[in-house]
């Protein structure tokens, strides 16, 4: 059992007794995710490589009779809110609570809850920083899909479970976002990177306990989160649709470095760019992948890491545009300390960058990130496992 999803779904009950007044009938748990490479690749059909974290979003749950959703969060200040199950709709807007009641909706939708379900109260903490680009809502969809599948007696696997949670982040909460957050959470392994086919949902397991090896993943919270972010994201990805069709390919990961010529003479210079990350992108993942297939990342295998996460950090600030100011001062602070590579992770916009840091080297990298970035939160992260009952 992890620790870190035990001490969320401690928090969990006790925010759950003290609501309802009464004790759950389970507790869920979900993890957020650090994306190590592969960045809006997962929408256009292409290859990424995640891992689950050690910081979860727990529900404590139970059922209900009256056909109502009650939901309410350790981390806001808008009290109970109360959904009635027959007023599940897209447009219905309740903030937060749009990404548990899309959850609803969607397994309603698809046959995973029974039509007549009769409602659930739920209780969330998590520990996974919100819009920080380390995916609190997949965290937050999986853990509620985990505790109404089980309310409900009907078990839903994890390719279920990620499925519905990102349908019901696009068509419920609208947020056009590819399945790479969901399958992530329900997927995760412990010490284990996600090699993930986003065409087939084909994944290979990766060790990565980077402790063994020396190593340290340091994930560099910015704390921004800029406005245009959401719009952003639409953007780049209507771009990248926009791009395959003028290509004649299904999705950008079709393409090989060999199409980018002739891309060049049917895209204007801003879809080029877009499409030419994406193939790059590609290609990043699955040499990084290579790598890990050899053995522990040390001597020029470590070197060979860093340098693909350097470069997709560079690719998608100037090929994709969507870093910022404060994501690249904590990059190029990470590596001036002495990390082996670093880079962007999550939509961009804002959010956090990760750093591949010898341990030995953790103090010096973190000392200079902080100083040339006082505001940035900094702590270290691990693969955990995926979504499970707790308790």
């Amino acid at each position: 059992m992890s620790i870190a999803a035990q001490e969320s779904a401690e928090e969990a009950r006790k925010l759950f007794e003290s609501v309802y007044a009464a004790a759950p009938a389970g507790i869920f748990a979900a993890p957020g995710r650090v994306n190590v490479i592969g960045e809006h690749t997962d929408y256009n059909e292409g290859f990424v490589l995640p891992m689950a974290i050690d910081r979860y979003t727990a529900v404590a749950a139970a059922p209900r009779l009256d056909g109502v959703l009650r939901v309410v969060s350790g981390q806001g200040d808008t009290g109970v809110i109360e959904i009635p199950i027959a007023n599940l709709a897209p447009g219905e807007r309740a903030g937060w609570a749009d990404y548990p009641a899309g959850v609803a909706w969607a397994m309603i939708g698809a046959g995973a809850l029974p039509g007549d379900f009769k409602g659930a109260d739920l209780a969330f903490s998590s520990r996974v920083p919100v819009g920080s680009g380390l995916s609190s809502s997949a965290a937050l969809e999986c853990s509620t899909g985990l505790a109404l599948a089980a309310l409900a007696g009907k078990p839903i696997s994890p390719a279920e479970l990620a499925r519905l949670s990102q349908y019901a982040e696009n068509e419920y909460a609208h947020v056009p976002c590819g399945p790479l957050d969901q399958l992530s959470s329900a997927f995760g392994a412990a010490d284990a990177v996600l090699h993930i086919d986003t065409r087939t949902f084909d994944i290979a397991v990766h060790p990565f306990a980077l402790g063994e090896a020396g190593l340290t993943l340091l994930v560099m919270n910015t704390k921004v989160q800029h406005q245009h972010g959401e719009s952003g994201y639409a953007d780049r990805r209507a771009a990248c649709e926009r791009s395959a069709q003028k290509l004649g390919v299904p999705a950008l990961r079709d393409l090989s470095f060999a199409d980018l010529d002739r891309a060049a003479a049917v895209l204007d210079e801003t879809e080029l760019r877009r499409v030419r990350h994406v193939v790059t992108e590609n290609d990043r993942v699955n040499r990084f992948v290579s790598l890990l297939q050899l053995g522990p990342l040390e001597g020029p295998r470590l070197n060979s890491a860093g340098e693909l996460l350097t470069a997709s950090h560079v690719s998608l600030r100037d090929d994709f545009e969507v870093s910022c100011a404060e994501l690249d001062v904590v990059v190029d602070a990470a590596l001036r300390g002495g990390a082996h590579g670093a880079r962007m992770t999550g939509g961009g916009f804002g959010g956090c960058a990760i750093a591949l840091v010898s341990t030995d080297r953790l103090d010096r990298v973190a000392e200079t990130v902080s100083e040339s970035l006082p505001q940035a939160e900094l702590f270290t992260v691990v693969a955990d496992r995926g979504a499970y009952q707790v308790l």
